[in-house]
């Protein structure tokens, strides 16, 4: 599943017109670096929610299939937040067996060369687990958010920040099982913080480290900055 539903405030006035993940950099818009990424991955059936401007979004895209991908839309009409866009998007993403409810999730503005088909063995893993979990990638603190948003300790589970250990940042690319979200009523608005905090209190969200290249363009200066390194 790709996130795509955002109004990217902080990237106005361009969003004004366009819809962030449709901003492009180096000759492309951002999500279609993404589309690519999962095709080459071998994952071709792609579910992306959209809320602002999400017209524009299907035109471009369409079906996917000029992208090798088959590309399945979620419209929200108002933007449900991430827990709530998963809940609404629930129908097309829960497969026939136990093995297919486990799905990747990215967000649709980032910029990373991450190979998405390292979570493949991963995702198997967690099918076969008889309580839900999540994974999720983490990166080096960015500039913008130097104290991170969850610790990995050395067995590869997630703890909540502390003063004695150092955080990292959650690089939106995560694993997550569709029981996490069968509960929330289709159509509510519903932010994700409490499961990231229910999950790794129970010890069920483990992550990982990348240290590839990663970008969360964010704001004009940043997504001219990347357009001008790809270019280059």
């Amino acid at each position: 599943m790709i996130f795509a539903a955002g109004r990217g405030d902080r990237m106005r006035p361009l969003t004004d017109a366009c819809p962030k993940p449709l901003l492009a950099v180096g000759g492309k818009p951002l999500i279609v670096w993404q589309v690519e990424a999962l095709v080459r991955a071998g994952l071709t059936d792609i579910v992306i929610n959209h809320a602002w401007l999400g017209e524009q979004l299907e035109s471009a895209l369409g079906d996917g299939s000029q992208l090798g991908a088959r590309i399945h839309w979620s419209a929200e009409g108002t933007a449900l937040e991430t827990a709530g866009g998963i809940a609404h998007a629930l129908p097309l993403l829960t497969g026939k067996t136990d093995a297919d409810d486990v799905f990747l999730a990215v967000s649709g503005d980032i910029f990373c060369d991450f190979d998405y088909r390292t979570l493949l063995p991963r995702a198997r893993a967690m099918a076969m687990a008889p309580r839900p979990h999540m994974h999720l990638v983490m990166v080096p603190n960015p500039p913008f958010h130097p104290r991170g948003d969850f610790v990995l300790d050395t067995a590869g589970l997630l703890r909540m920040p502390s003063a004695d250990a150092h955080a990292l940042t959650f690089g939106n690319i995560g694993l997550y099982d569709t029981r996490l979200f069968r509960e929330i009523e289709r159509g509510a608005k519903v932010a994700m913080s409490p499961y990231y905090r229910e999950s790794i209190a129970a010890g069920l969200a483990t992550g990982e480290r990348f240290d590839g290249r990663w970008e969360n363009v964010g704001t004009p200066a940043q997504l001219a900055a990347l357009d001008r390194s790809l270019r280059a």
